[in-house]
């Protein structure tokens, strides 16, 4: 099941008892659903949870007559689409006016009315998420979005979303193939609104995935840290044992003074050791940068060597 399914199906099983906060969520669904117009309601979703909500939503408060169809997706042979639909168009009518919506209507709005109090415009979102939004999985990337048909009602949604003061949303808006596309970016943001309009439990399940996301970064990075460190000695000591070996071949590491000599040597038995450990385990031991002092002196004799013997 999918990110976007198990938040519909947390959504879905939100209670209330307030009819008016039903309403609105309700209002949400039929708003931004496939059809709302006073002679014809149509709900289509792919969330069998969100089907079943908005029928006993539709039950409870109008008690209509409703046509149920279920169907595979186009193009899937699995994903199955669920079509929920008001038979008469009298009753499509009656719920239409309902929420104060007239035939008239050029264009559908937002009837504030429906979303007059801050339950009613949680509840409102949460209908409208259920009908048209969608989260990404968090494993992935952090964006949540609402695909809506018609520009009136994507401006409405962002401003009622923005004047939600407890969670100070910064919604944005894009057009995607004749849609207009409200959405959110960060984690912050998609947390706040699933707590918001009632899914706390996937809201934790993203701030969880972030908390194991930045855990395995600092793993990551210490790790790609270690190696890079890794190569730097290898490369170094590559240097070193060619620049001794060099010196053994053109004058011999005996020519070399005593405390050249014995580094030299150490390096030649221990060529993965890293210069601190070098300088540890001379005979009189010494620092790091004491250790590379030596080598830089035995890379410039193997120099000298290259030019008296080229």
């Amino acid at each position: 099941m999918s990110f976007s399914s198990e938040v519909k199906k947390e959504l879905c099983r939100t209670e209330s008892f307030d009819r008016d906060v039903l309403r609105a969520e309700l209002y949400g669904m039929l708003l931004f659903g496939k059809v709302f117009r006073d002679n014809q309601i149509v709900f289509t979703t792919e969330s069998s949870h969100a089907a079943r909500r908005i029928t006993m939503l539709l039950e409870n408060l109008f008690m209509p007559i409703i046509e149920k169809q279920t169907a595979l997706r186009p193009k899937s042979d699995e994903m199955k689409l669920y079509r929920i639909s008001l038979i008469d168009s009298g009753e499509c009518r009656r719920v239409f006016e309902s929420f104060g919506h007239s035939a008239g209507e050029v264009t559908l709005r937002v009837n504030r009315a429906n979303v007059s109090s801050d339950e009613q415009s949680a509840a409102f979102v949460r209908g409208v998420f259920l009908s048209c939004g969608s989260a990404s999985d968090p494993m992935k990337s952090y964006h949540a979005e609402f695909c809506v048909p018609h520009k009136n009602l994507a401006s409405d949604l962002s401003n009622i979303l923005r004047e939600v003061t407890e969670c100070r949303f910064t919604p944005k808006t894009v057009i995607r193939g004749g849609n207009y596309v409200v959405y959110f970016k960060g984690s912050e943001q998609i947390c706040d609104l699933l707590t918001y309009i009632g899914a706390p439990v996937q809201a934790m399940e993203i701030m969880g995935t972030k908390a194991v996301k930045q855990v395995r970064n600092n793993i990551n990075r210490s790790v790609n840290g270690e190696v890079a460190n890794i190569r730097k000695v290898a490369s170094a000591a590559t240097k070193q044992l060619e620049a001794i070996n060099k010196i053994k071949r053109t004058r011999g590491l005996e020519s070399l003074p005593d405390d050249l000599r014995e580094i030299a040597y150490l390096r030649l038995e221990n060529p993965e050791m890293s210069l601190r450990d070098l300088g540890a385990n001379l005979s009189t031991p010494i620092s790091r940068s004491g250790a590379n002092h030596r080598m830089q002196r035995l890379m410039e004799y193997a120099g000298g060597q290259e030019d008296n013997h080229g």
